[in-house]
């Protein structure tokens, strides 16, 4: 009896027969797995280096943010150093310098400090438990400035000049002002070249990741060629993948940045009331670095993907030259 078969049996036969292909060659595979090990590796490192480039910039925020509170603090006030002298009463001369500044336009207060509190100003520079009295320690008046307009400093300068010569200097706190505003533009400085350094070290790995993607998926890639897909189709299907994981690491990155930043104002603000807590808020601000901190966070993990897109789009087309 012969053996006849219908062509759908011997069809499935023959597939039966066939062995299965591999997986990158299967029909419904995508072109570059984002499920396996290397991929899983490349979201972790862009996760990772976008963790550091968001508390790179938050720690700038925080550092810009507290020397802008700096500025406005020290550019609310001025300060009167009346010095004494031979045969002078410094308590007179104070007092003249007081009347003096009060009358100008645009001080809005001013405070004497005592003999006894110049004396403790000195005491971080010179120690505690020492006998100032011989000592010839100037005395200061703190103006505070309006906030309405511009006092005329220069005017009430002169007028301290002319009264009392030698004696009465006033300061403006520009020396300081420059300082922080040097400060704070070297912390925005080291933030932002960091940040950038983090994005290439991101680019970088991209690179050597998309090399080797390409490089384990050729006969794939040839394959496509030979049926006639150019290489922008390809470098499409490549910048899709890899923009996925560069979004799935840097939102990760991004996400581990505010949780950070978030529990490091709330530890702040639950160690504000000891004397350590102080020292900090003092130096350091709130640890808040309120919505534009933020929001640049989320702005760096945006950023991290399409600089992975992009760069693995650009490498892709270098290789298929």
């Amino acid at each position: 009896m012969s053996d006849v078969r219908s062509p759908a049996q011997g069809d499935a036969a023959r597939s039966a027969a066939e062995p299965p292909l591999p997986a990158n060659l299967r029909r419904n595979a995508p072109l570059v797995p984002t499920d396996s090990a290397a991929s899983r590796a490349l979201a972790a490192v862009i996760a990772i280096l976008t963790f550091l480039a968001a508390l790179c910039a938050g720690a700038a925020e925080i550092a810009v943010s507290s020397a802008g509170q700096w500025q406005s603090s020290v550019a609310q006030e001025v300060t009167i150093q009346i010095r004494p002298g031979a045969g002078r009463d410094i308590e007179a001369d104070v007092k003249r310098a007081e009347s003096i500044a009060r009358a100008a336009p645009g001080i809005l207060g001013a405070r004497v400090f005592s003999k006894g509190e110049a004396e403790r100003l000195l005491e971080p520079w010179l120690g505690s438990g020492l006998d100032l009295s011989d000592l010839p320690v100037p005395r200061l008046i703190a103006l505070t400035l309006s906030d309405d307009g511009q006092p005329d400093l220069k005017a009430l300068r002169t007028s301290l000049t002319d009264a009392l010569p030698g004696v009465a200097s006033l300061d403006d706190h520009a020396l300081w002002l420059q300082r922080l505003s040097t400060m704070a533009n070297t912390f925005a400085g080291i933030g932002i070249g960091i940040v950038v350094l983090v994005l290439l070290a991101t680019g970088l790995a991209v690179v050597f990741a998309t090399r080797g993607a390409m490089a384990g998926n050729r006969e794939v890639v040839e394959v496509l060629h030979f049926v006639g897909a150019d290489d922008d189709y390809i470098a499409k299907a490549f910048q899709s993948r890899f923009f996925r994981l560069g979004l799935r690491g840097g939102a990760f990155g991004a996400g581990a940045a505010l949780l950070t930043c978030a529990l490091a104002g709330l530890l702040a603000r639950m160690s504000r009331s000891g004397p350590t807590g102080e020292e900090i808020e003092a130096l350091f601000g709130t640890f808040q670095i309120g919505w534009r901190g933020y929001a640049l966070i989320v702005l760096i993990g945006v950023i991290a993907s399409l600089v992975t897109a992009t760069v693995s789009r650009f490498t892709v087309r270098r290789f298929l030259r």
